[in-house]
């Protein structure tokens, strides 16, 4: 019998790069990321880690379709991203991007800003949804506050809410909690996993902190230090799940694996940390 063909995986960047040319000198051209080729399976919760600098948010607005590669090509669920037929703008629509900065309406309420998206995509249940997505992040009755009503913890949780309630195929995360304080941060992290678990989307989460790389991912990715970043090192994470991110880091296993990587990754701080300084200079 022939063997059934392996289903496409969720997202595919291959031999992304991107360059980026001065306005004032078409001289002037950076590359942020050079030859990047990078899965996510479906249902695979990707990290990917490197030092700052280094282009992982440009792959991850390549990703979303916000930013297209000087040369390579992204595919969703094998479908090209440049197919004009599935992805009229360009955008990946089957993803969700929760941001670092705060990407609330100030202006809208926690229950307004999950409406947001959904009333955009005119959907009729849009208000019974947001309501739903506010209970599941543990906000059932702060609907009616604004954001700057919200502690950090709280605005986070409604940013989650409004790209979950979208029910996206693939969830980009661009650092979302690094400016959280280590506890909020550890429930925030365990909220999500829990609620991966329980639906298993495609994500890919950029990070800087190994630490949490590890305690959430199946995989994590390892950049070098830019300009031309690329990856450097491939780890699976095989720590047994459900997971508790602050548990899970007594593990020996999770010792092991945090060696391994900060091996491949500690050469690549360093060189970034003297690129800064020299920029600085």
């Amino acid at each position: 019998m022939p063997t059934a063909a392996a289903p496409p995986a969720a997202l595919a960047l291959r031999g992304v790069s991107c360059t980026f040319v001065s306005r004032d000198d078409a001289r002037q051209r950076y590359t942020a990321v050079r030859d990047v080729s990078l899965t996510v399976g479906a249902g695979e919760f990707v990290s990917v880690v490197g030092p700052t600098g280094c282009g992982k948010s440009t792959l991850l607005n390549v990703a979303a379709g916000l930013l297209a590669p000087s040369t390579g090509d992204v595919q969703v669920f094998g479908t090209p991203l440049a197919d004009r037929g599935t992805f009229p703008d360009g955008l990946n629509t089957r993803a969700g991007y929760m941001f670092q900065a705060e990407s609330l309406m100030p202006w809208r309420t926690a229950l307004g800003n999950v409406m947001a998206g959904l009333e955009f995509r005119g959907a009729t249940d849009a208000k019974a949804r947001a309501e739903e997505w506010l209970r599941r992040v543990g906000l059932g009755g702060f609907g009616a506050r604004y954001p700057h009503q919200l502690s950090g913890g709280m605005r986070k949780r409604t940013s989650l809410a409004q790209v979950l309630a979208l029910d996206p195929d693939i969830i980009l995360m661009d650092e979302p909690f690094s400016a959280l304080d280590i506890q909020t941060r550890q429930l925030m992290e365990n909220e999500v996993l829990e609620i991966w678990s329980g639906r298993r989307k495609a994500v890919l989460f950029i990070t800087h902190d190994l630490d949490e790389a590890i305690a959430m991912s199946d995989r994590v990715v390892v950049l070098s230090a830019g300009p031309a970043s690329h990856p450097i090192g491939e780890f699976m994470v095989d720590l047994a799940r459900p997971r508790d991110v602050a548990e899970v880091k007594t593990a020996p296993r999770f010792l092991e694996l945090h060696a391994a990587i900060w091996a491949v990754l500690r050469d690549e701080v360093l060189e970034g940390y003297a690129q800064q300084l020299k920029a600085a200079a």
